[in-house]
C-alpha cells in the first residue's frame, strides 16, 4: 500500500489545485464583496455562466484532491517509519484552527469542512480500496441528487483516498486510454446537462409584483431547479475538467503552457487564504464593498491571479515551501523544517 517514491511530488496534483483555485475565487467573490443580484445583461449572462460552469464544480476538484493528500501523507509516513495518524490527526487540528480564523472573514470558507471530514475519514484508510470505491460513490450520488453541497467533500473525500490506494496517479501513463475514454464519457453527460440545465434558466427581467401566484411559482422554481441541477450534474462536469488537464499535461507543450498552476497549486493553502485577503483588502481600500457589478468582480479575479500567480513563482524559487505550507508543516512536525531553496524538494 505504500507509494513506490516515499518523497517525490506528484506534479498533476499541483496543476489539478492550481486549475481549483482559479474557479474557487470567481465564486466566493460576491459573497464577500456583497454584490447584489445582477439586473444588466452582461452581468446576467455572466452570472449564468457561474452557474453553468463554475459553481460546484471546482470545490469537488479541491474536495477530490484533498482525500488524495490524505492517503499519500498517511502511506508516505508510515513508509519513512512515522507515527502517521498521530502526524495527520495534528495536520487537521491545525487546518482546523486555520478554517476557524477564516471563517470570521469568509463564512463560505472549506478549510474547517475539510478538517472535520477528514478526521471523520480517517478509519477509511485501512479499508479496501474496492469499499472506499463503492462507499463514495453512493454517498456522492445521494448528496449531489439532493443538493446537500455542504455534505459532499466527505464522499469526495472517500474518493480520492480510493484514487490514492489505486495508485492512479502515480501511473498515470498506464492508465491514459482508461482516463480519455471516462473523459469522453463526462464531457457528453456535461454537455447534455448543460442544456437540460438551460431549460430552467431563469427570466432574464421579471415584475414580481404585476405576476400571478402560478407565474410567480414557476419563476422561483425555475431558481431552485437551475440551481439544483447544476449542482446535481457538477461531479460529472468537475471529473470532465480533471480528465481534460490530465491528459493535456501529458503533452510537453501543455505543461509548459500550463506551468504557473503548478507553482500556484504547490501553494494552494497560501493562495486560498491570499485570494480572501486580496478581496478584502482591495474591496475596503476602494470603498467597492456593495458597490461592485458582477461583471466586474471578474476583472478583480483576474488582476488576483496575475499577482498570486506571479508571487507564487517568484516565492518558490528561493523557497522550499508556501508561507502557509511552511507554517502548517510545522505545527504537524513540531520542528522548524528548512524554509530557503537548496534542491528540488518533496512533498
Amino acid at each position: 500500500m505504500q507509494p513506490t517514491n516515499t518523497n517525490k511530488r506528484i506534479d498533476t496534483l499541483d496543476y489539478l489545485r492550481g486549475f481549483a483555485l482559479l474557479g474557487i475565487i470567481l465564486v466566493n467573490i460576491p459573497a464577500l464583496m456583497w454584490i447584489e443580484p445582477p439586473k444588466l445583461a452582461n452581468d446576467i449572462a455572466y452570472s449564468r455562466f457561474l452557474t453553468l460552469f463554475v459553481e460546484g464544480k471546482f470545490f469537488i476538484i479541491f474536495s477530490f484532491l484533498f482525500g488524495i493528500g490524505f492517503y499519500l501523507f498517511i502511506s508516505r509516513a508510515k513508509a519513512r517509519g512515522e507515527k502517521a495518524y498521530a502526524l495527520f490527526s495534528r495536520r487537521l487540528l491545525i487546518l482546523l484552527l486555520m478554517g476557524l480564523v477564516h471563517f470570521y472573514f469568509q463564512p463560505g470558507e472549506a478549510l474547517t469542512v475539510y478538517a472535520f471530514f477528514g478526521f471523520v475519514a480517517l478509519p477509511f484508510y485501512k479499508m479496501r480500496k474496492e469499499i472506499n470505491l463503492i462507499i463514495g460513490f453512493i454517498l456522492l450520488a445521494i448528496t449531489a441528487y439532493f443538493g446537500l453541497k455542504i455534505l459532499m467533500p466527505f464522499p469526495l473525500i472517500l474518493l480520492g483516498l480510493a484514487a490514492g490506494q489505486y495508485r492512479l496517479f502515480e501511473n498515470i501513463s498506464m492508465h491514459r486510454r482508461k482516463i480519455m475514454l471516462v473523459t469522453i464519457i463526462m464531457g457528453c453527460i456535461s454537455i447534455a446537462s448543460w442544456f437540460y440545465q438551460w431549460l430552467y434558466v431563469p427570466d432574464v427581467i421579471v415584475n414580481i409584483d404585476n405576476m400571478t401566484k402560478d407565474q410567480l411559482e414557476a419563476h422561483s422554481t425555475n431558481i431552485e431547479q437551475f440551481a439544483l441541477i447544476g449542482l446535481q450534474f457538477s461531479p460529472f462536469a468537475s471529473a470532465f475538467y480533471m480528465g481534460t488537464i490530465i491528459l493535456l499535461l501529458q503533452s510537453t507543450l501543455f505543461q509548459r503552457l500550463l506551468a504557473p498552476l503548478k507553482a500556484y497549486g504547490r501553494m494552494a493553502l497560501t493562495n486560498y487564504l491570499g485570494q480572501t485577503a486580496l478581496i478584502l483588502v482591495i474591496g475596503h481600500a476602494f470603498q467597492l464593498i456593495g458597490h461592485l457589478r458582477y461583471i466586474e468582480s471578474l476583472w478583480i479575479c483576474l488582476g488576483i491571479y496575475v499577482c498570486q500567480l506571479l508571487f507564487s513563482k517568484l516565492w518558490l524559487h528561493f523557497f522550499r515551501f508556501g508561507p502557509m505550507e511552511w507554517l502548517w508543516r510545522m505545527g504537524t512536525y513540531w520542528t522548524v523544517p528548512p524554509l530557503r531553496q537548496s534542491n528540488k524538494d518533496s512533498l
